[in-house]
């Protein structure tokens, strides 16, 4: 009964991923529409704690812009559409290695050579020589080690989705490389402030708050790569 019910939710899932595949069969994966960020489905605008508003004083018979960077307009992503370059270099190496190691014992005895007049002797024959007597041991070794080396590489172009009441920029990055029948799905995302957009109009993710970075596809490498639906539901219910 358990079987059948597993196979029952399962069922579905695996039919959609099946039929996924099938949709590509013959033919490399499928590249996704250009399409605005903000009407993503899981897209969401930000709410940031803001500081008051401060208006710019204005200037009688001056050229010069309260807040400008520069004497004439400066030519950097700062309103919603424009385009900037995201620069990732990400090195992350970890090395953790943990031991422990507890022991304890304890022992414990008692006799009773007279209870209300009955003698020990009696009391030994009826429960035992042992009864009254406990001991016990607990050893516990353990040994943890971590290692890893992760290094992400990219550069791609986003686009300015949300300006923020304090000046700050919300920025969205995607891109699709298709090699073969491997597709690669590129995609940044996180707030930025203008400032810290280099004059060739770049900035690096670790300028980026709120930075979300993903790599991944799909396709022919990555279906062998990843477990089958029953495979990843036995490792995450089985105990052992």
């Amino acid at each position: 009964m358990i079987r059948l019910l597993l196979l029952f939710l399962l069922l579905p899932a695996a039919g959609c991923g099946a039929l996924s595949r099938l949709s590509d069969l013959g033919r490399p994966p499928a590249m996704t529409a250009i399409t605005d960020p903000t009407v993503a489905r899981d897209y969401k605008p930000l709410s940031m704690p803001m500081p008051a508003p401060e208006q710019a004083p204005t200037q009688v018979a001056s050229l010069w812009r309260p807040g400008s960077r520069a004497f004439f307009r400066d030519q950097r992503a700062a309103q919603v559409g424009d385009l900037l370059t995201i620069l990732v270099e990400l090195t992350d190496n970890a090395d953790f290695e943990n031991n422990s190691t507890a022991t304890r014992a304890g022992s414990e005895a008692m006799a009773i050579p007279n209870l209300f007049g009955i003698k020990g002797k009696i009391i030994s024959k009826v429960t035992g020589a042992g009864s009254l007597s406990t001991n016990s041991n607990n050893s516990n070794v353990a040994t943890g080690s971590l290692k890893r080396n992760e290094t992400m590489t990219l550069r791609l172009a986003g686009t300015i989705t949300q300006v923020l009441p304090n000046g700050n920029l919300v920025v969205a990055a995607r891109q699709e490389v298709r090699m073969n029948s491997e597709l690669r799905v590129l995609q940044v995302s996180g707030i930025v402030r203008p400032q810290d957009i280099a004059s060739d109009n770049t900035v690096t993710h670790d300028r980026m708050a709120e930075a979300r970075i993903s790599y991944g596809g799909k396709g022919q490498l990555t279906d062998l790569q990843t477990p089958r639906y029953g495979q990843q539901l036995m490792d995450i219910v089985l105990p052992f």
